[in-house]
């Protein structure tokens, strides 16, 4: 059976506002949540990026059973492997048994801001390796140091850890990516439903862990205003290729989806009040393989959305 999730878009809405739906998720039966850690929204409409540590210690205060996770954070520029595994134990502390780091190996549009080289997918991956290394062996206790390639640690140590460390669930867009996560990951994660990728992740070693897999859609009133505030808010969803890993600034996201029509919106993003086609994009994942689902919802309407979900999605899938 698949456990739904919800999505908590911090590019799209300020910290308070991003606490009172994980809170109204938990409300609607939503299982889990996955929460973005960004320093810029894609464009500049989108509007926000507070930044995720903070708001993910207002959620544990504002829920009792929702399990959450950072959608995903990257370990290896912005901030220090060191200092994520302090985070994260510090937000596994605080929810006991329901937080999980999501990791990935970054986008330029977050990590360029510190001013290091942007190298290519294959060091990234190599980088995102030690990072892992780093944060388990820290989570062990006591004083540790690490000497790799990337990565420097001397005489650290965290003290405030959960009894249990925080799972690790790794971001794959590609198969070394999966490899990766079913090498080193107690979970993975996809944002589109390749069951290539799925397999690739057992294959190497992740059977039995969790897939978790993001929908991105746009629930309205009417389908025609789903797709106009698809358009509005997340046009980047139409852009092929790598471009989200490799365009620095908000302002050449505008740029590349000057272009980006409604039809285009449409196809990458489900619009419109129609549960089929909603039920129909979730169960794109499943049968690609995926156990865990999570569904961002595009725009300000959140509450519409979740009352929509908790009426006519959760029921079709157990929740």
């Amino acid at each position: 059976m698949v456990q739904l999730g919800y999505a908590l878009s911090s590019e799209e809405h300020p910290p308070n506002d991003l606490v009172r739906y994980a809170r109204a998720a938990e409300e609607a039966g939503f299982s889990f949540a996955l929460i973005s850690d960004h320093y810029h929204p894609w464009t500049d409409r989108q509007g926000q990026s507070p930044f995720v540590w903070s708001v993910i210690g207002g959620i544990a205060q504002a829920t009792e059973r929702l399990r959450l996770g950072t959608g995903v954070t990257c370990p290896t520029f912005r901030m220090h492997p060191a200092i994520i595994a302090q985070a994260a134990a510090t937000s596994a502390a605080m929810m006991p048994g329901r937080f999980f780091l999501g990791v990935g190996s970054g986008e330029a549009l977050n990590e360029h801001i510190v001013g290091l080289r942007w190298p290519s997918a294959a060091v990234r991956q190599d980088m995102l390796v030690e990072a892992i290394e780093i944060m388990r062996l820290l989570w062990q206790g006591g004083f540790q140091s690490y000497d790799g390639e990337y990565f420097l640690v001397e005489e650290a140590r965290i003290y405030t850890l959960p009894e249990t460390p925080p799972e690790i669930m790794i971001a794959a867009a590609g198969p070394r990516a999966a490899t990766i996560a079913g090498q080193l990951g107690d979970g993975l994660i996809v944002t589109a439903p390749k069951a290539a990728l799925v397999r690739q992740f057992e294959q190497s070693g992740g059977t039995g862990r969790p897939r978790i897999g993001q929908v991105t859609v746009c629930w309205a009133q009417d389908e025609a205003q789903a797709r106009r505030t698809a358009l509005e808010y997340w046009p980047n969803a139409a852009l092929p290729g790598q471009l989200g890993q490799e365009l620095p600034l908000p302002r050449h996201f505008e740029q590349a989806t000057e272009l980006v029509s409604e039809e285009q919106i449409a196809s990458a993003i489900v619009c419109g009040p129609d549960p089929e086609k909603h039920a129909k994009a979730i169960q794109e994942y499943v049968d690609a393989g995926c156990d865990h689902v999570y569904v961002h919802q595009v725009g300000p309407d959140q509450q519409g959305f979740l009352d929509f979900y908790r009426r006519e999605i959760l029921p079709r899938f157990g929740a």
